[in-house]
């Protein structure tokens, strides 16, 4: 297998938000999606989510709480915690979940 370059694979998306499956690691997805600026509806999951922003900002209410994820950062969504993004967000997210 050869090395994906995940800015290439994330401009070749037809939309924001469209997230596109890169891998798996056992039972978790390795996700890549280019963010637009616009806010995202609450959610949450049965398991946790790790949100690494390639580049960009992510800007994230979690649990009440309002969290800004900027360039190299990684943040861990905890199973069952409804999160939103927010307004501003935008850049390249990668996404492992299972």
């Amino acid at each position: 297998m050869k090395a994906i370059d995940v800015r290439e694979t994330v401009a070749a998306l037809p939309e924001a938000w469209s997230s596109r499956v890169l891998g798996e690691v056992g039972t978790a997805r390795v996700k890549v999606l280019r963010m637009d600026e616009l806010p995202g509806e609450e959610e949450a999951h049965g398991t946790p989510e790790a949100l690494f922003v390639l580049d960009g900002r992510l800007e994230l209410s979690v649990g009440g709480a309002i969290v800004s994820v900027g360039p190299g950062e990684l943040y861990l969504v905890p199973a069952g915690v409804k999160h939103a993004v927010r307004a501003g967000s935008r850049g390249t997210l990668v996404i492992l979940d299972a």
